[in-house]
């Protein structure tokens, strides 16, 4: 008996060692590729592909057709499952691997008929134009990677079948890209259920006005306007379907783990200013956390082009970049082109909408969405002349008003790609002025720079105009002319700036200066403000520790700001010496959030309490929780704070009418209790390291036990809201998830340009286990940079692995 016990266990053994042996080879079959050599079909000559340290690729090809292959090739073997899911999301096919749980999501993005657009768009791209060709060739080495190899694990996971990815993905995907940027959603449905329901003196805390000079003069004095007009007339049906729209245009982005644009800083300096007597050039957009990242990197070479760059999925050309001899970085214009229009249904004819002097007949069609393990779904969707009705991304327990977008994206001729492929060789000032002329939507700050000394920025994007004194920022009445666009605004009429007497610009998100003002849902001027404030304080000498010094900068004047009102309220409600100790904290405190101090915990707790106890009970919780996401609740707290007399401080349903100090003094204690709940009762231990922390999420990590394989993180984070090192999301209580921040930090010194440095949150790498999927992210969370290699010569002594790419 012993023996045959003996022999079943070393049965087993052997049987679990086969099986660890088939896992780790099956492991090890999907690791990207990065020595040895690979055959292509379709390259005419051998490309060479060097990894440095951190698994960038340097590619070097003998024209462009090769380059743009190879990069579609390992780009593909480190971020297939990116590109595969982002194409999902644009185009709603995340039920057909996901399940019903993502038929609302997928039912949003068929409603928001970036399918069409896409599909459209591709179809009528110039096949003989360069830009095509770049992109067909890439998305042809991206397929050669998908047919040649393994899936990845998460397509084995998720049971996703391969299938060709073609240009209209990459349409799509930019689609998407213009959608995460539109506000439209989150903003105009609250506002406009403020001033139906509650009329102008509820406004008046928003900051709905617009401003021609921009806002980095300091603190706009002027009022926001008193919006008499009551706007279209909209059911508490209707209110629900916006509510529920809005909620599911953010849940579509968190449940698939798809990364949702936030702002950015961008800056430059004349090499007047500058130590090396050249341009100085930094930039982090603010994208939101994920695994991977949203970047790829790759340094291209070849006749015609020579660039680092970094990379969106699906796209081969880089949004931002540099070379020795020019380079750029961008952020959000934050421009506002989309519209909600509430149409006017014929009495006599529910399917049609007045519009344009006229009754017009709302276009149908019918759409299959397939769901996995479970029966297909088909959808009605519905078109008015002003654009398609969002209604249909619900059910039928949508509002009776049909409601339409009217989209930018949809609207123009966008050869966004032939724009960022001029941008990608712009090397003078007229050629980037010219590319950044081609980007209709999203709209985008373009922050450029050359060695010859030329610094510019752009305002990107076809600005509608309106009619006179519309506001977008609400929704509009599509039976009037206010929903109608008279035309866009000519490019040069936007905002922009070459080479201004300061000797700097900076982009932030404010709102810029311009000869027109532009509506948008812009960023506070806080995070301008200090930016604006650390340049202008340095008139020469500034170097790339310096640039980078100033990324890592994590004060702000916001807090500060919003406290000062409320400090005698806050002292009145705290009689015990260490509350009374507390709130001499933040009296004191001057808005930096490093992770060893409180006063940035007991502000952002006391904020979001703070909000809640003054607006929630009017708005009712969705609608404030869809609010505490938007850009409009930090516009609105500090008007909030310093009006004792508005009407929200008065609570709904009681005989009294509450106070502002009477709010306060609930917040206030209410915020004190959950900290003593969530971080004990020493305040001591109240630091912004714990209570502020960074997990980049995998789709697959969102829930157990895969988030303990997938994600990365969690990580102590500086920085805050509207900081220059801007870590943050939305307001929430503690512990605060911070969901967004620099997707990279970079600085490029034109007097050096080899010496350039920068880093992304996680890796270069989405494939699970391999060495580069998150060998970036601590470095990162500490604020460190890495070398980017440009100069031939690094490029070689870097080298850790070389892949060669022939022809088949």
């Amino acid at each position: 008996m012993k023996r045959l016990f003996k022999f079943l266990g070393l049965g087993l053994i052997a049987l679990l060692t086969v099986a660890i042996a088939a896992l780790a080879l099956m492991w090890h079959a999907r690791l990207p590729q990065r020595s040895g050599s690979l055959s292509l079909t379709g390259l005419s000559a051998p490309v060479q592909v060097r990894y440095d340290e951190s698994g960038v690729p340097h590619i070097r090809a003998e024209n462009e057709a090769d380059l743009y292959r190879a990069l579609g090739y390992v780009h593909a073997q480190d971020r297939l499952f990116q590109m595969e899911i982002l194409r999902r999301l644009a185009r709603g096919e995340l039920a057909e691997v996901l399940g019903p749980k993502l038929v609302e999501t997928d039912r949003l993005f068929r409603t928001l008929t970036l399918r069409e657009y896409a599909d459209d768009f591709a179809a009528k791209m110039d096949p003989a134009s360069p830009t095509t060709r770049a992109l067909q060739a890439y998305l042809d080495g991206v397929n050669q990677f998908q047919d040649s190899h393994p899936a990845p694990i998460e397509f084995m996971l998720l049971g996703i079948p391969k299938r060709p990815f073609t240009a209209a993905d990459t349409a799509s995907v930019g689609g998407y890209l213009a959608y995460s940027f539109a506000a439209a959603f989150r903003h105009e449905p609250v506002l406009s259920r403020i001033r139906q329901q509650w009329g102008p003196d509820y406004l008046g805390i928003f900051d709905l006005a617009w401003y021609p000079d921009g806002v980095n003069q300091g603190q706009p004095a002027a009022a926001a306007p008193a919006a008499s007009a009551a706007g279209p007339s909209l059911q508490a049906s209707d209110w629900h379907t916006l509510d529920r729209v809005a909620a599911l245009s953010q849940s579509a982005f968190d449940i698939a783990g798809v990364p949702l644009y936030e702002g950015s800083n961008a800056w430059v300096i004349s090499g007047a200013r500058a130590a090396g007597g050249k341009p100085l050039l930094a930039g982090d957009p603010h994208i939101s956390f994920s695994t991977p990242a949203v970047w790829y990197e790759a340094h291209l070479s070849a006749p015609g082009i020579e660039l680092y760059g970094y990379h969106q999925a699906l796209n081969p050309f880089a949004l931002i970049g540099h070379n020795a001899q020019f380079g750029w970085s961008l952020t959000m214009f934050q421009n506002d082109d989309i519209d909600l229009i509430a149409e006017k249904i014929s009495p006599d004819n529910p399917r049609q909408v007045w519009a344009q002097g006229q009754w017009s007949n709302l276009e149908e069609r019918q759409q299959t969405i397939q769901v996995k393990g479970a029966a297909a779904v088909t959808i009605t969707l519905r078109r008015s002349p002003h654009g398609p009705i969002i209604n249909d991304a619900l059910d039928k327990t949508a509002g009776t008003t049909p409601i339409a977008m009217w989209w930018a994206l949809l609207n123009t001729e966008n050869p966004v790609f032939e724009a960022f492929y001029e941008l990608d060789r712009a090397d003078t000032l007229d050629k980037a002025r010219r590319a950044a002329s081609k980007i209709h939507a999203p709209g985008l700050n373009i922050v450029w720079a050359n060695a010859q000394g030329d610094i510019a920025w752009w305002a990107a994007a076809k600005v509608p105009m309106r009619p006179y004194g519309v506001n977008p920022g609400f929704i509009l009445d599509g039976g009037s002319p206010e929903a109608d666009k008279t035309g866009f605004l000519p490019f040069e009429q936007n905002p922009h700036e070459e080479n201004p007497a300061r000797g700097y610009i900076v982009s932030a998100n404010q709102q810029p200066a311009g000869p027109t003002p532009v509506a948008g849902y812009y960023n506070l001027w806080d995070r301008a403000q200090r930016l604006d404030q650390q340049l202008a304080a340095r008139a020469t000498g500034w170097d790339a520790p310096a640039m980078q010094a100033l990324q890592l900068d994590t004060q702000t004047g916001y807090g500060p700001r919003v406290l000062k009102p409320l400090l005698d309220d806050l002292r009145a409600a705290s009689p015990d010496p260490s509350e009374r100790a507390l709130v001499e904290q933040l009296a004191a405190w001057q808005g930096d959030h490093p992770m060893d101090k409180v006063a940035p915990t007991l502000f952002s707790q006391f904020m979001f309490d703070l909000a809640h106890e003054a607006l929630a009970d009017e708005l009712g919780d969705d609608a404030f929780q869809l609010l505490r996401r938007t850009r409009a609740l930090d516009h609105a707290l500090p008007r909030l704070a310093a009006n004792a007399a508005s009407p929200w401080w008065d609570r709904q349903g009681t005989a009294e009418k509450e106070s502002r100090a009477q709010i306060v003094n609930a917040a206030w204690h209410r915020s004190l209790a959950h900290l003593q709940a969530t971080l004990g009762t020493d305040s001591g231990s109240w630091t912004w390291g714990r209570a502020h922390r960074v997990t980049h999420e995998h789709p697959l990590g969102k829930q157990a036990p895969l988030d303990k394989v997938f994600n990365i993180g969690p990580f102590p984070a500086p920085g805050g809201r509207e900081t220059p090192n801007n870590l943050s999301g939305p307001i929430a209580p503690v512990p605060v998830p911070v969901t967004y921040g620099p997707s990279t930090r970079r600085v490029v010194d034109f007097a050096q340009p080899a010496a350039a440095r920068g880093i992304v949150p996680t890796g270069q790498s989405g494939v699970w286990g391999d060495r580069h999927y998150r060998d970036q992210a601590e470095r990162y969370a500490q604020g460190q940079t890495r070398p980017q290699y440009l100069d031939s010569a690094d490029v070689a002594s870097h080298t850790q692995e070389t892949l060669v790419l022939t022809p088949r």
